[in-house]
């Protein structure tokens, strides 16, 4: 991974000055969980291009969002597919240079059992609401000797389940 694609900035219309709009989850009890926005439409991160060094292509990004890895992987020269059930997060990683396609992970796509790396990041093991499944899916999509590379939250992290919306500045979403 080059040090030109781990830095490269997100195309201008991914961000507002100052950052993303702020969005978070909202829980029936109104308590607000933030979400690191800035984090999904940024530059990869030194930890992203670590985990992105692991990679053999070719590389299928779970759950791509709007392309920072994929887009990177591109940047690198190795070949990646992006997938994300969100149109919108699509059109962001094309924009960044990414293939990507809209799809779920467990609808058919393209070169089933012949990928080189499947990665799960920023906590998309959870795609689908049964990892054991997301598991099994990945395993059929994977070259004999292909490799799963799933991001986790460190030992420790709390771990919470809770009934939340969507909200963006402060004001819910549905």
């Amino acid at each position: 991974m080059t040090a030109a694609a781990r830095s490269a900035p997100p195309p201008r219309h991914c961000r507002e000055a100052g950052g993303v709009t702020a969005v978070a989850l909202v829980a029936d009890d109104g308590a607000a969980v933030p979400l690191d926005a800035d984090r999904w439409v940024g530059a990869p991160t030194a930890e992203d291009g670590s985990l992105l060094d692991r990679c053999c292509g070719p590389v299928l990004d779970v759950g791509c969002g709007p392309g920072r890895l994929v887009a990177a992987l591109a940047a690198a020269g190795v070949p990646a597919l992006g997938v994300d059930v969100a149109p919108g997060a699509v059109r962001l990683a094309r924009a960044r240079g990414a293939d990507a396609v809209v799809a779920s992970v467990f609808s058919p796509l393209p070169l089933t059992g012949r990928w080189g790396t499947v990665l799960l990041a920023d906590g998309n093991v959870g795609i689908g609401g049964r990892p054991a499944a997301l598991l099994a899916r990945v395993a059929a999509l994977l070259r004999p000797g292909g490799r799963l590379l799933v991001e986790l939250d460190p030992p420790g992290s709390p771990t919470w389940s809770f009934r939340a919306r969507l909200a963006r500045d402060g004001v819910p979403s549905g």
